[in-house]
């Protein structure tokens, strides 16, 4: 089962990570002024996870694939690592897919 884990940047933002059940990281947040809206950020991922037009598929100028996950206002809620194909990319999405829904979240600013 997967995992939300919280942390807290040097910049005093908070980010999230979307881990796979392997400890992989599938998802990084972007930074959040607070704890509130990082939490809500999450559940975001939560929603927007099962609508798999929200997953903004691109590949990189070295030819690396990855993908962002975006909310209905098409703001990025969260992006992949770089993949060395596109079926590969295409299997982090479906881990996305899997994961987020039942996710546990481990804060680790607490």
């Amino acid at each position: 089962m997967g995992s939300f884990v919280i942390t807290k940047r040097t910049n005093g933002e908070f980010q999230f990570n979307l881990k796979a059940g392997n400890g992989q990281t599938i998802l990084a947040s972007e930074g959040y002024s607070s704890k509130t809206s990082c939490e809500n950020g999450i559940e975001s991922v939560r929603t927007n996870s099962q609508n798999d037009a929200r997953f903004d598929r691109k590949t990189s100028t070295n030819g690396k694939h990855f993908f962002n996950l975006k909310a209905s206002n098409g703001q990025i809620i969260g992006s992949s690592e770089m993949y060395e194909s596109a079926s590969s990319r295409e299997n982090g999405i479906e881990s996305v897919k899997t994961n987020a829904p039942d996710a546990k979240v481990n804060d680790q600013t607490a």
